[in-house]
């Protein structure tokens, strides 16, 4: 896992390459959404896409994660088909329901079943390198994600230039990133993660979250501000010693929810000593997503070093799927 943690920058580059030199086949005019169908790694690249693009997009957005799409898809819908493997259960019976809805499908994927059928039916398909876990594998989906919403006018190009900006930044802080989340697990290493973010960036929460459950083999959890203003803040009512409080912040942050923030600090700071604030490093939102998601990743390393647990492994998903195989 640390070498792909550590190649993260590389394959944003091979990402980019791919989808620089995709030719559609199709050029989809004429939708009136658009409905990425992924889960797990494979899917969290449509939370960010969602977090960074909705703003300049001129038709809803929509992420399915689940074996259901929603019931408004059509064929004046663009559904996204996100599956690493090519074989996820979920999002192949997600593209059936959406291609006997009529709706026009673009695959991103490995290889397996979906490209498969993409293929055969004369979809458009993406495809990317395979043989790594899927969680390994974000810039893949993300970066053939920009792309179509290049080519189906939703983006400008200025995404693809912030992209390329972003690369440059990870190459220079990656040093630096890999000392911090050192010393920032040995902190953690024996608590539970709680995670809080603005709402615009929540995907990086999640990210956050998905990458200690998976290669930390920990439970946290997260929320956004301002929602768990109005419900999850009540909560802080007791005191316990393995609690770990990290707030996700950047300088573009609501002025509001950056003055919540400092409020909740001190509201928090009476049930939990540890408190820590990560602060995106970037000049636009793309890269300081981007900056955090790699301190997610190898904070995630790091907690799996000092729990000595092996990051790469998830058998329990190995046999919850063997038993769903068997019924």
């Amino acid at each position: 896992m640390k070498h792909l943690i550590q190649e993260f920058t590389d394959q944003l580059r091979e990402a980019n390459a791919i989808g620089s030199s995709y030719t559609f086949i199709h050029n989809y005019a004429d939708f009136q959404n658009i409905t990425v169908c992924g889960l797990g790694g494979s899917g969290f690249g449509a939370n960010l896409i969602y977090d960074l693009c909705q703003a300049e997009m001129s038709v809803p957005f929509n992420v399915s994660k689940g074996y259901t799409i929603p019931g408004y898809i059509n064929e004046k819908s663009l559904v996204i088909v996100s599956s690493y493997s090519g074989n996820t259960e979920e999002t192949l019976e997600s593209m059936a329901l959406a291609e006997a809805a009529g709706a026009q499908i673009i695959g991103i994927t490995s290889g397996g079943k979906v490209k498969a059928h993409c293929e055969a039916k004369g979809y458009d398909v993406i495809t990317v390198p395979g043989g790594k876990p899927p969680r390994a594998c974000l810039g893949y989906s993300f970066v053939q994600q920009l792309y179509i919403l290049k080519h189906v006018g939703q983006i400008s190009a200025r995404k693809l230039d912030e992209l390329q900006s972003s690369m440059v930044l990870l190459d220079q802080e990656q040093a630096s990133i890999d000392e911090y989340t050192k010393s920032l697990a040995e902190k953690l290493y024996t608590k539970i993660p709680i995670l809080y973010s603005e709402d615009s960036m929540e995907s990086v929460a999640i990210r956050f979250r998905q990458q200690i459950n998976e290669n930390g083999k920990m439970l946290c959890w997260h929320h956004v501000i301002p929602e768990m203003n109005h419900n999850e803040l009540v909560g802080w009512r007791q005191k316990k010693e393995d609690w770990a409080v990290i707030l996700l912040r950047k300088d573009s942050d609501y002025s509001r929810n950056q003055v919540r923030m400092e409020i909740n600090k001190t509201i928090i700071a009476e049930y939990c000593d540890s408190i820590t604030e990560i602060h995106a490093k970037g000049d636009n939102d793309m890269e300081r997503a981007l900056y955090l998601i790699h301190v997610a990743d190898w904070l995630s390393w790091h907690l799996s070093v000092y729990r000595e647990v092996d990051a790469t492994e998830v058998k329990v998903i190995d046999f919850l799927k063997g038993e769903l195989a068997k019924q």
